[in-house]
């Protein structure tokens, strides 16, 4: 029921928090309190609030830690709330400075255009196309005057940035922070309070420019958005946040065993905090996995091959995700032949080690075995950890 006493037309709040607050990670108890307290209130209203997560499309090809404020969104979708995915088409041309240690490059107009057609077309795998609003901001902020933006700036001040690591570490270090680099976090400001936003999505890494726009609605009278930021995404190692250069990254757009295998080499205390921000399981149904982990009912192979399976489902569809597990098990744990394997002709004896590189792969000189003279077939060591398929030579 309603504050006024008639009939909901949203879900029980109640319902609501437990699946909006769920992994959500904030500094320090008192700012959950906080936004707990803010979001139930916003929530009891009974209307669709006001949802954005900003994206400078800086990548071309994204991976499963991209996905998972996209995975947040999509859960205010089904709740019926008003989500916008904001191309930084605007805010791209300077670079967040988040977590860097020094300047990002600038990128062209052009370069923003095509980056952003691609990234809306890889969120829409997670996303509801025909519920999402696509908004870009340079359609405001390329039309502020210098006017405006001297008054934006009186509201913030250069203590306020060299607090933060990235900054205070390369000003004690010597190296040049860009006046434009504090500009970054006043135009994401901007943003939330030209969307009029209720609630805005954004990592860990991002609670700077997420408070800034609290802070900048309220010096317009405007009452604060509700911050919900999410824990950075490990990687396949289980240590480093998943990244394409570190090479511990699971792409949204690889193939369904390719996907499969990679998630099966997530380390066992991961699969939770996986389950949690990657997939659309209800909180209920990751608590069953936690507590069958916990409790030794569920081994922790088979909560994996569930993990790989619904991952791959989320970007192949559920068939290809039943598929890739069948062809995990019957090819890494009952060692049968694949129906299908790539074959490549070997001129000369090549090592053992070599060939399990395969074609483009680095090759490892480290274990290297005795030649290989005749035909012969097995996987590539690590395989079920890269989902890579089996490697036949022809000699």
């Amino acid at each position: 029921m309603t504050a006024t006493g008639g009939k909901r037309r949203m879900a029980p709040v109640d319902e609501q928090m437990r699946v909006l607050m769920g992994g959500t990670e904030f500094g320090d108890p008192a700012t959950r309190t906080t936004m707990e307290r803010e979001l139930r209130a916003r929530l009891e209203e009974d209307r669709p609030l006001s949802v954005y997560c900003g994206f400078d499309p800086t990548k071309v090809d994204l991976h499963l830690g991209h996905t998972v404020p996209l995975r947040k969104m999509r859960q205010f979708q089904d709740f019926g709330h008003q989500v916008t995915f904001l191309v930084g088409s605007f805010t791209a041309l300077i670079g967040d400075p988040t977590g860097r240690d020094k300047t990002r490059p600038m990128l062209t107009p052009d370069e923003i255009a095509e980056n952003a057609k691609t990234y809306t077309e890889q969120a829409f795998a997670v996303l509801d196309q025909e519920r999402t609003r696509i908004a870009f901001n340079g359609d405001w902020l390329s039309k502020l005057t210098f006017a405006d933006v001297i008054r934006i700036t009186a509201q913030f001040t250069v203590a306020q940035f060299l607090r933060r690591d990235n900054f205070s570490q390369r000003y004690e270090s010597g190296n040049p922070i860009h006046v434009s680099e504090f500009l970054y976090a006043m135009m994401q400001a901007y943003d939330a309070d030209e969307m009029s936003t209720d609630v805005q999505i954004g990592g860990t890494d991002q609670t700077f420019n997420l408070m800034a726009g609290r802070q900048w609605q309220e010096a317009n009278g405007h009452r604060p958005q509700i911050c919900l930021t999410l824990p950075i995404l490990v990687g396949t190692d289980g240590h480093e946040k998943m990244s394409k250069s570190l090479g511990n990254y699971i792409g949204i757009a690889e193939s369904p065993n390719e996907m499969f295998g990679k998630a099966m080499s997530v380390p066992d205390a991961a699969i939770v905090p996986y389950f949690t921000l990657v997939t659309p399981l209800h909180p209920s149904e990751v608590d069953a996995i936690r507590f069958g982990l916990e409790s030794g009912a569920l081994p922790p192979m088979e909560a994996k091959k569930r993990l790989a399976e619904t991952i791959v489902g989320i970007f192949h569809g559920s068939a290809e995700g039943a598929v890739a597990r069948e062809y995990f098990e019957s090819t890494f744990q009952r060692r049968e032949t694949p129906d299908e394997m790539p074959e490549y002709a070997v001129a000369a004896p090549i090592f053992l080690a070599d060939l399990a590189g395969g074609p483009g792969r680095p090759r490892g000189r480290t274990h290297r075995g005795r030649p290989c003279r005749q035909q012969g077939r097995g996987a590539p060591a690590g395989a079920a950890g890269r989902g890579a398929g089996e490697w036949r030579a022809r000699g």
